[in-house]
């Protein structure tokens, strides 16, 4: 048998991994590649999931499903019973348990908390842009932020901050944008528009700031293309080596250097809004402000009289709450609207709901500037700090131009079905389709899962909104009336239903963003036929918030939520 030393050659000298003299045949090589197989064989012929090949493990099947990922991750949970485990034999840290049991949830989510913290990788790849606040931060730094953060949230201030800013939003800047796209028969991309939306209600609600995203002609507007931006390429650091992006940032190439560009940005309107707020405070001038950022700032240390919160702490607070705010009720009313189209039947539903609405508020489709509603808590209001100019203007009535009823609080919160037919988007469509933890220490999940520490666990939120085992057998229809019980709404388990988050981690924002979807969709539903571009296939962006990667292009038709003298009917 011919040797790997080639025969004829000259005299080999010592190997440093093999005595004098011995030699390495074909055979040998053989033997020992047949003797990796089968070990590989043997350690993972019972592993659940796809095929683990050879050094490679998983990343042939997940290279070929790349772009179809949630829904491939999907059709393995259900084959695999609801947990599996992506494998690469050759780089541990590639090796993540995925699952979509309510169990395993509940156990990572509630029962043992603190043993699956966000960790280390990624705070380390979010820290540029979200700092150390509260989706950025694990143990004692997050539950400071998360203390104070609900004390504002649960406020009649901050509430009545939040119902006075969507429904000023609603009326004053989208309707009239969406009233001359019906009116010119112009394509818009919806999902565009509601990013704009949702980027100044929490900018508005965060910092007090209005950076004006949603005004006529839809401008670019620097601080919110920055933020787009830095938030992309942030999420890119996940796709290479810690180290490569790290030396990348160290050099200022490739897109670290346009990161730290955008992050300057950011930098420079947070900072710019800080020292505002401070100059108000200082001057002793009366504010009537109720954003997050205001309330920190009013807080100082009862020992020295000085403020409690450092400037690079208030601006994480506000950068985080911003990122959590801008995309998840945007993505999830362009799913909502995109599942509309092929649902006329909970269309037709939510019409009827919001006539039965509109007639037992007792004042039909009226004008807000009538004298019965001119006071009431249905009319768009100022928001703080805005100019005495819209103050005036305002004043002067608000007029929504269309004469068609605006929906108050009260009464956007009766609508039940509307709630269900929402909620029921978000199970199929999550704003975030998957999450995942650190193991800081081994334990094992409820189904008998091993988990080390160190491995990453991931739950797919996707993927259990389309479980028969969690929602039965038409868990892939769109149907609001599974959450309708004796005409109310029943919400389900947060282990089951993880679209805003569960356990100590509940999502603070829940009730604002039921809101903001609520008046953005009972607006739009109640003035226009919403119908999406022939030929138009919503494909989804694998990012961190659930995109249409090519956006959600629409036509409105104006149509009238009653027919002429159906109005007051019975």
């Amino acid at each position: 048998m011919e040797s790997v030393e080639a025969v004829g050659s000259a005299p080999s000298h010592p190997s440093p991994f093999f005595p004098h003299g011995i030699r390495i045949t074909w055979l040998d090589v053989a033997a020992m590649i047949a003797a990796y197989l089968v070990c590989h064989f043997l350690r993972y012929h019972n592993a659940k999931g796809p095929l683990v090949w050879p050094i490679v493990g998983m990343i042939p099947q997940l290279s070929r499903n790349f772009k179809q990922g949630y829904d491939w991750v999907t059709g393995i949970l259900v084959q695999t019973g609801g947990t599996f485990t992506f494998i690469v034999p050759w780089i541990p840290s590639l090796n993540v348990v995925v699952t979509s049991d309510p169990q395993n949830v509940e156990y990572i989510l509630k029962t043992n908390f603190a043993n699956f913290p966000k960790g280390k990788i990624l705070r380390a790849g979010f820290h540029d842009l979200l700092g150390s606040g509260i989706f950025n931060s694990d143990h004692n730094t997050w539950l400071l932020q998360r203390k104070l953060a609900s004390l504002e949230f649960y406020t009649k201030s901050f509430r009545d901050l939040t119902a006075r800013s969507v429904q000023r939003l609603v009326h004053r800047r989208l309707l009239p944008i969406l009233r001359h796209a019906a009116a010119t028969s112009a394509t818009i991309d919806l999902q565009d528009v509601m990013l704009r939306f949702t980027f100044d209600n929490i900018c508005i609600l965060a910092f007090g700031a209005d950076p004006g995203c949603l005004c006529a002609g839809l401008p670019r507007v620097p601080f919110a293309r920055a933020f787009d931006v830095a938030t992309t390429l942030t999420l890119l650091r996940f796709t290479v080596p810690e180290f490569s992006w790290k030396l990348d940032r160290l050099l200022g190439i490739r897109r670290e250097r346009k990161l730290r560009e955008c992050l300057k940005t950011i930098e420079a309107f947070a900072a710019d809004v800080i020292a505002k707020r401070k100059a108000e405070m200082a001057d002793d001038r009366p504010s009537r402000r109720s954003d997050l950022l205001s309330c920190f700032l009013s807080s100082t240390d009862p020992a020295t009289g000085k403020p409690s919160y450092s400037d690079k702490f208030l601006r994480d607070v506000a950068i985080n709450f911003i990122l959590a705010g801008r995309d998840t009720s945007s993505v999830a009313l362009s799913w909502f609207f995109w599942l509309l189209q092929s649902n006329p039947r909970v269309e037709a539903a939510i019409l009827d709901e919001l006539r039965t609405v509109v007639r037992g508020s007792g004042r039909g489709c009226v004008r807000a500037s009538d004298p019965e509603v001119r006071n009431s808590d249905c009319l768009v209001r100022k928001i703080p700090g805005e100019d005495e100019r819209e103050e005036e203007e305002e004043e002067d009535g608000g007029e929504d131009g269309d004469g068609i009823h605006q929906f108050s609080v009260e009464e956007l919160r009766s609508m039940q079905y509307l709630h269900a037919a929402l909620s029921e988007s978000l199970r199929l469509y999550p704003s975030v389709p998957i999450d995942n933890k650190e193991v800081a220490e081994d334990d094992t999940l409820p189904d008998g899962t091993r988990v080390k520490k160190g491995r990453r666990v991931l739950y797919s939120i996707y993927s259990m909104g389309r479980m028969e085992s969690i929602w039965g057998p038409d868990c892939l229809d769109f149907r609001p009336e599974r959450w309708i019980k004796n005409g109310f709404f029943v919400p389900e388990s947060p282990f089951k239903y993880t679209a805003f988050n569960a356990g100590p981690r509940l999502c603070l924002g829940k009730d604002v963003a039921y809101l903001q979807m609520k008046a953005i969709a009972a607006s739009i539903l109640s003035r226009f036929s919403v119908r999406v571009v022939d030929g138009h296939v919503a494909k989804q962006k694998l990012s961190l918030t659930l995109f249409m990667r090519n956006g959600l292009p629409v036509t409105l038709h104006h149509r009238p939520l009653f027919d002429d003298g159906d109005r007051h009917s019975p």
